[in-house]
């Protein structure tokens, strides 16, 4: 009996760890600022009747800063239909870097910054668990998140063109479950 309960605690333990890192999707998404540099701020909520595009990224990620380029295209080409991409900063000191990066890498849709803590709840991720970098959030236009794509998981191994087809996947309010939430590679 002893060696039975010596396995089920940490069998218990690890399913425990593993159920902190997995976000609900599909999932209502909360409301969520970003802080606007010098002022202001974005709300999720006023992007319903859209399909958002939510990136969450690092000013000094290599991967983030190769991703803006995508992220363009889709708001050059998709912005007219109804969606609108929305960049957040979350890495130390972001408040004071999103100016640098929007003046180098020329992101044509509104990029702040969050407090990690916030970005971290609405991502329904666990602050002990790793966290990868560029993290793609797609809503609907009904504010229902239908994928959460860590920077680890393999929806970026072909980014340009899985973002495409979730964003006119979306368009046509196909309702998929968007998948995995967050952490660990597919």
């Amino acid at each position: 009996m002893l060696q039975v309960r010596s396995f089920i605690f940490p069998a218990a333990l690890l399913l425990a760890c593993l159920s902190l890192d997995a976000a609900q999707v599909p999932r209502k998404a909360p409301e969520f600022a970003v802080r606007m540099t010098p002022s202001g701020q974005k709300l999720l909520s006023n992007m319903k009747g859209k399909v958002t595009v939510l990136v969450f990224i690092s000013t000094t990620c290599p991967h983030c800063q190769q991703l803006t380029p995508d992220l363009n295209r889709i708001q050059n080409e998709y912005g007219s239909k109804g969606v609108q991409v929305l960049g957040c900063a979350f890495n130390d000191m972001s408040n004071m870097l999103v100016p640098d990066f929007i003046k180098t890498y020329k992101p044509n849709y509104p990029l702040g910054w969050a407090p990690r803590e916030a970005v971290l709840e609405f991502l329904q991720h666990s602050p002990i668990m790793q966290l990868y970098v560029p993290i793609l959030v797609f809503v609907d236009r009904n504010g229902m998140i239908r994928g959460q794509y860590p920077g680890d998981d393999a929806f970026h191994q072909n980014e340009a063109v899985n973002i495409q087809a979730k964003v006119e996947e979306l368009l046509k309010g196909v309702k998929s479950s968007g998948r995995r939430a967050s952490g660990g590679k597919k």
